[in-house]
């Protein structure tokens, strides 16, 4: 019997000393594989925090224009400008140990273990804010082993590469509160319609309570699961030490205001313009689609909110909803081409087709401004004649002759000068100077000017017969507008990532390309579209719009079979106006030709209105003289009109009109029988 026994006990501390053996291989398995698990996590270091943000669209006054958010709404804020109460309510609730725990509360996991076993069911959770967090920006939601190993490990990854205040920020910039609102910032402002740092606490202890189930305890599914969860948040908190007990009648009594709104929801603010910074953001800064939209970038732009809502009421008040006709229109600033207003149609949800920006149309003599650019530097001035007439020009190279037409067909019939020419749109004066300088001339000055279409050196690209695009036309005339200076249309001044680091910002500069005093010089030839002075023979090609304006603007109409234009500028801001039909239908309506330039007064004036009149500034270099614009030549005090006209120094007329001499009547002859005068009456006439 003491043999069997003994024989036992040796079996008994063989069998011990294996298991402990390996238990001793096991630990120290498990040691390796933890310190390899550590070891990985080390090496991989810090797992991007980057998660789906709404992207947002700013005007230049930092109003919020748009967003991009694929049905999502996210806004990061920092820590700092999250409410303490909606702070300490989170840890309160979700993980009280978050400070003194490296990413896993074990006495939590047994807790819920056996609570799970208890119920035989899964009834409590375990899951710390780190881990929450990690699953949150890595892993889908689905209750497998495989994610739960996964949710771990990238647990240890951010515990290991994070401080607790950046777990923090980014697990409250995250989690879902329902309703589309990701993160604290969109959720104060979809249920109480303020900023996550002004919570109260009441306010905060409500929305903590919702990220366990927003489909059960928000309010607005049910008020009074909402205030059940909220009275356990707030006596957590008085658990914890985190508010006094007092606080919690006053919080449970606080009458709530709920909002249920999104905020930044409306989007057909500028909807053209938006869309063309997107185009930008991605053919020029190379963003992808996916930061585009879910990037959290901020996009502050050049748009005026102001002048974009006079730009769509005149198009929408001035256009009747019966016609067809189509539009553009462009605002810019010459001094630094700033995009303050875009229309690119009639109906954003009908046609997004941006007529502003992708439609090539013909400009027609809204192209003469460039051309008389040109003539100028080839030693043209304001006075410089020609003959108006019915004219074929025909040519040595075989090429078919060539009739041009005025508009009516209405000629001086004599001479003309560049101004007048300029402000009656005369077209034989400008194929004359088109062909003169050589045609390849005027292709060069549109490239100078920024028109980037291709241009067909014939003798009708002085009539604007190259199709063109209505925001490279406003940027060309802000060349003239600023003094000579190269702009380019600008609508992003600045890109911010989501952590506010700025990705891109415009440092452009203006570049002088012109002489100024030639630019001036051309600027004040294309005021006389408004000038009656300028009515030698018909009417300016701004009179419909003389008494709808009230200072100083220079432009120039332009008008086809297809197309109707008016652009023009003060030295604060250029508008270029486009009307016509998508088709190229001819426009044969008198009101539907009217529109371009209706628009573009209108607008004009309703976006000057509350700014001082300025004059354009005259440089160095210039003479103002009074001159005769039937002739060109200096007035004198018989001409009965006069216009005060600018010209490069040295290059003012000298000779005098002599049109309008005074009438002098021959002198009768003394009569013998007169009688002489006294030598004393001689003395008094004298």
């Amino acid at each position: 019997m003491e043999i069997m026994t003994n024989q036992r006990f040796r079996k008994a501390g063989k069998y011990f000393r294996a298991f402990f053996i390996i238990s001793l291989i096991g630990l120290a398995l498990t040691v390796l594989i933890g310190a390899g698990i550590l070891l990985y996590a080390k090496i991989l270091g810090p797992p991007p925090l980057a998660v789906p943000q709404s992207t947002l669209f700013y005007s230049d006054d930092g109003t919020v224009i748009g967003e991009s958010h694929n049905g999502q709404k996210r806004y990061w804020v920092e820590l700092d400008q999250i409410s303490p109460h909606l702070i300490d309510a989170t840890i309160s609730i979700e993980d009280r140990k978050f400070y003194s725990h490296h990413g896993f509360d074990y006495k939590r996991i047994v807790g819920a273990l056996l609570a799970d076993i208890k119920a035989m069911a899964k009834v409590q959770g375990a899951s710390t804010i780190s881990q929450q967090y990690a699953r949150n920006l890595f892993l889908a939601h689905e209750k497998t082993w495989k994610r739960k190993m996964l949710e771990a490990f990238y647990t240890i990854r951010l515990e290991m590469n994070y401080t607790k205040k950046e777990i923090l920020e980014g697990y409250l910039n995250t989690i879902y509160y329902g309703h589309g609102a990701y993160g604290a910032e969109a959720a104060s402002q979809y249920y109480f319609g303020k900023k996550a740092g002004e919570l109260s606490l009441g306010e905060a202890a409500m929305l903590a309570g919702i990220p366990k189930g927003a489909g059960v305890y928000s309010p607005f599914n049910s008020m009074e699961n909402a205030k059940s969860r909220q009275k356990l948040i707030l006596r957590t908190m008085v658990e914890n030490n985190l508010i006094h007990k007092n606080d919690v009648d006053k919080a449970l009594n606080e009458q709530l205001t709920f909002v249920g709104k999104h905020l930044h929801t409306k989007t057909k603010t500028a909807p053209y313009f938006q869309d063309t910074v997107r185009h930008i953001l991605k053919t020029e800064l190379n963003l992808d689609d996916r930061v585009i939209e879910l990037g959290g970038l901020k996009v502050y732009t050049t748009i005026d909110l102001k002048q974009q809502e006079i730009a769509e009421q005149t198009v929408e008040r001035l256009i009747s909803k019966e016609s067809e006709i189509q539009t553009g229109l462009v605002a810019m600033d010459p001094k630094n081409g700033y995009v303050k207003a875009m229309v690119g149609g009639r109906s954003y949800e009908e046609s997004p087709f941006n007529r502003a920006v992708q439609a090539v149309r013909q400009p027609g003599s809204t192209i003469k401004p460039l051309l008389y650019y040109a003539a100028l530097e080839k030693g043209f001035t304001p006075s410089t004649v020609m003959r108006s007439e019915q004219t074929t020009f025909r040519f040595d190279d075989g090429r078919p002759d060539y009739s041009p037409k005025n508009f009516n067909s209405q000629y001086a019939d004599g001479d003309i000068t560049m101004a007048q020419a300029l402000a009656l749109s005369d077209n034989i004066f400008a194929v004359k100077t088109h062909l003169f300088l050589g045609e390849n001339t005027l292709v060069d000055t549109a490239k100078k000017f920024g028109l980037t279409t291709k241009m067909a050196d014939v003798p009708s690209l002085a009539l604007g017969t190259s199709g063109v695009r209505v925001i490279e036309m406003a940027s060309a005339y802000s060349i003239l507008a600023n003094g000579g200076k190269k702009v380019s249309p600008i609508m992003i001044t600045r890109v911010e990532d989501h952590r506010g680091k700025v990705i891109y910002e415009n440092d452009k500069q203006s570049i002088p390309i012109l002489k100024p005093e030639l630019a001036y010089v051309m600027t004040q030839m294309m005021t006389g579209i408004f000038d009656p002075k300028l009515n030698g023979y018909t009417n300016v090609t701004g009179s419909t719009v003389i008494n709808d304006i009230t200072r100083s603007y220079a432009g120039k109409s332009g008008t086809t079979d297809t197309d109707s234009w008016m652009i023009g500028f003060s030295p604060q801001l250029v508008s270029a106006v486009w009307t016509g039909y998508d088709k190229g239908k001819a426009i044969t309506l008198s009101a539907d030709k009217a529109y371009a330039k209706n628009i573009w007064a209108r607008f004009m004036e309703d976006a000057h209105r509350g700014r001082s009149s300025k004059g354009f500034k005259q440089p160095k270099g210039t003479v103002g003289v009074y001159i005769n614009p039937a002739n060109g030549k200096l007035a004198t005090d018989n001409c009965p009109i006069k216009r005060f006209t600018y010209f490069v120094s040295g290059t003012e007329p000298a000779e005098y009109c002599t049109d309008h001499l005074p009438y002098t009547e021959e002198k009768p002859s003394k009569k013998e029988n007169s009688p002489k005068k006294p030598w004393y009456k001689k003395l008094f006439d004298w």
